[in-house]
């Protein structure tokens, strides 16, 4: 019974609570929200692009894109495509373009085009050399990785800037967006201290008539993307002990910044009936960092997996989930490495008792760290200014009216059909308060 407990409490920190409840007519949205933050006025210039192989012509969804010699960045979106903001000064800056498993490219902000920069990254192909005796057994490697987290991780506290998406879809319709930039206080990777994070700027949208009588809500908001950074969170997923519910063996060794990869395969224990991950960890051969991770939740057993997600839902039906993956991405600096980037999607069926139809609902979170430093005066967010880890974001954020609302800050590009859902749901909106 304790043990149940004990991974209850590591899955509603770490995989995201949602609550599915009956909604009582349309819920509506205030069209006037106010915004108190006042617009940045430094001048700053755009850079729209589109990151794609340069064979397949495909795009590649995550690439990220960085500015040399600062900490800038941002991420492509599901499509491949990008919009970097820099300020005027840093204008004719090199940046450089990387993707797993592809070649990267650095490039000059001058030479691109102002309308849009179709980038073209080659595939990696190169046999990894052995490095040491550890490498040969993918167990041991895994282990000698978080012993590292004093050696490759920040130990100084960081003050990030990061862009936050959470989005509901009803099959393949959007019903819900919300967005903010978040200031987070990044603890040092040694420190049992957790992160804290102040809400800047937010905005959202939602049509909760095409959710029917069924409202999802998200718990958590920024604290879920933050809490798959296994390597500051490892007693959320890869602790000593739990590092014995999994097998562990080598994949094909890939690279990343031009950087040689390890790639690690992990999957639970045939034995394991309690739902655990599983997926690949990208580790530098070098200095044995892990840089990525990305894996999924095993639904085998849905019982189990439903009772990690589901906290309320309405007598009428039966929810579980049908989907949950990961991913966590890490940057490099001077030779230390930093959370930069995550992902969570989820999806979830609903089946109505005495209905023909059942519904599918899909989550999907994002945070992309887009800019930092080092706090050097190691002052902390005040406790009112606070997000809190129970924050509901669709509920907290205003809504989608002003078009300049971002200034200068630097987010995921939307992908069109979000776009396309925007639209939709703001003239649905201006309908429902005619």
């Amino acid at each position: 019974m304790k043990k149940n407990q004990h991974y209850r409490q590591i899955y509603t920190q770490l995989l995201l609570t949602l609550f599915f409840s009956v909604a009582i007519g349309v819920q509506n949205t205030c069209i006037a929200a106010t915004n108190s933050v006042k617009q940045d006025s430094a001048k700053y210039h755009h850079f729209k692009g589109k990151v794609i192989d340069s064979k397949t012509k495909k795009p590649l969804v995550f690439a990220s894109i960085s500015v040399n010699e600062t900490n800038i960045s941002t991420v492509t979106n599901t499509q491949g495509m990008f919009l970097l903001k820099v300020p005027e000064e840093l204008a004719n800056q090199k940046v450089t373009v990387s993707f797993l498993g592809y070649t990267s490219k650095v490039l000059n902000l001058s030479d691109f085009n102002p309308k849009k920069t179709i980038i073209k990254l080659e595939t990696y192909i190169e046999e990894l050399p052995e490095i040491n005796i550890i490498t040969k057994d993918a167990n041991l490697l895994v282990k000698e990785v978080f012993k590292k987290t004093g050696i490759n991780y920040f130990t100084e506290n960081i003050t990030m800037t990061a862009f936050y998406r959470e989005t509901i879809k009803k099959r393949r319709t959007y019903v819900s967006l919300a967005e903010a930039v978040v200031e987070i206080q990044k603890q040092s990777y040694t420190s049992t201290k957790t992160d804290l994070v102040k809400l800047y700027k937010s905005r959202k949208n939602s049509n909760y008539k095409k959710m029917d009588t069924l409202a999802v809500k998200l718990k958590g908001g920024p604290f879920n993307t933050l809490s798959i950074d296994v390597m500051k969170y490892p007693e959320l997923t890869f602790t000593e002990e739990m590092l014995k519910n999994y097998d562990f063996s080598f994949g094909t060794s890939t690279k990343i910044d031009n950087r040689p990869i390890y790639v690690v395969n992990f999957k639970p224990k045939p034995a394991i009936l309690t739902p655990l991950y599983y997926g690949k960890l990208y580790i530098d051969a070098k200095t044995l960092a892990l840089t990525s991770a990305q894996f999924k939740l095993n639904l085998a057993n849905r019982k189990r997996a439903t009772k990690v997600f589901i906290l309320k839902k309405p007598k009428t039906a039966d929810v579980y989930p049908i989907e949950a993956t990961y991913r966590v991405d890490y940057r490099e600096k001077n030779g230390k490495w930093v959370y930069s980037y995550s992902r969570i999607q989820l999806g979830f069926k609903v089946n109505w008792h005495k209905r023909l139809f059942n519904s599918v609902y899909y989550t999907t979170i994002e945070m992309a760290i887009t800019d930092w430093k080092n706090n050097t005066s190691k002052t902390n967010i005040k406790p009112k200014d606070r997000l809190r880890k129970s924050v509901i974001m669709s509920e907290k954020a205003s809504n989608f009216s002003d078009p300049e609302f971002w200034g200068a800050y630097n987010v995921i590009e939307p992908e069109k059909s979000i776009e396309t859902a925007i639209k939709k749901i703001q003239k649905q909106l201006k309908k429902l308060n005619r």
